[in-house]
């Protein structure tokens, strides 16, 4: 890995005590790997050898950062075994936690992809809002999150965030589907089918209504995305959704969703994350990957 190279410097010249033949065993100038090393020593701020009329000799703190790297070396080396066994198609398996909005379309399409490459790789999801998602991190329960507005935890890694806005997703006959961009004062004037106050969309609009007065007509409310879809498609009702969850099963419904203006409601961020410092497993390193990938593809 192109990364250690410089570890790989320091470590053969510890071993041979002379910059001379280290450089003879790695194939490279002398020059070279003093420079490497003159370099890393003023990043450190520290002396790692002390240059002696023939060769050199490791300092305390060379000694120190010479066992480090000789430890990680080997985390390394496992690191890489661990990958190549999963190409072997060992099996594995992922346990995320995700809001509803990526229950309906984007994860599952995740999932189905991933698994024609490792299709001895297994899932384990759960469906919970965002309070919930934290809480099964934090007890182990899960190893990575996917959730939009995530409550604060302090030992959580963000590994990629992506802004999101809410829009308003309806039947294509909706006297509103033939606006392109709608103010959230048009939706109020129609019913609405709403998520419970458990999820981040709702506490998102919560909030708008309360700094505008804004009062919505509720038809229907529920902690179920299918039910809310559901009343969508059969009851001609206005419902809310981050852009992500609007994929095209909603299509196949006849279903449209209209942005809402940017004045009305502003963006959140939907956070892939998992626990700060928590080694992931391999399959689950990988399939973190893969969802990386693609939310950064939906940046550009």
């Amino acid at each position: 890995m192109k990364h250690l190279r410089i570890l790989d410097y320091v470590d053969a010249v510890g071993r041979a005590g002379s910059i001379r033949k280290a450089a003879e065993q790695l194939n490279v100038t002398a020059s070279a790997v003093n420079r490497r090393i003159a370099d890393l020593e003023e990043e450190l701020d520290t002396m790692l050898f002390e240059r002696l009329p023939r060769g050199v000799r490791l300092t305390a703190a060379g000694e120190v950062f010479v066992n480090y790297l000789r430890k990680q070396g080997s985390e390394a080396e496992r690191m890489k075994s661990q990958i190549e066994d999963l190409k072997g198609m060992r099996r594995g398996t992922v346990r995320i936690a995700c809001s509803q909005a990526l229950a309906l379309d984007f994860l599952p399409s995740m999932i189905a992809e991933f698994r024609k490459t490792h299709p001895k790789v297994s899932f384990d999801v759960k469906v919970v809002d965002h309070e919930f998602a934290m809480a099964a991190l934090t007890a182990f329960e899960v190893d990575l999150v996917l959730v939009f507005r995530p409550s604060f935890l302090a030992s959580f890694h963000p590994l990629m965030t992506l802004e999101q806005r809410l829009v308003a997703v309806m039947a294509k006959n909706h006297p509103l589907a033939k606006l392109r961009k709608l103010r959230l004062r048009d939706c109020a004037a129609h019913p609405v089918a709403l998520p419970d106050r458990s999820i981040g969309g709702r506490q998102l609009l919560d909030q708008v209504a309360a700094r505008s007065g804004l009062t919505f007509n509720i038809a229907t409310e529920s902690n179920s995305f299918e039910m809310l879809r559901g009343m969508v498609t059969h009851a001609g009702l206005i419902s809310f959704q981050i852009s992500i969850g609007t994929l095209p099963a909603g299509n196949k419904l006849g279903l449209v969703a209209r942005e809402i203006d940017d004045r009305d409601v502003p963006s959140a961020k939907l956070v892939f994350g998992q626990l700060r410092e928590r080694a992931l497993p391999v399959a689950t390193a990988v399939f973190a990957q893969h969802i990386i990938r693609r939310l950064q593809a939906m940046t550009q």
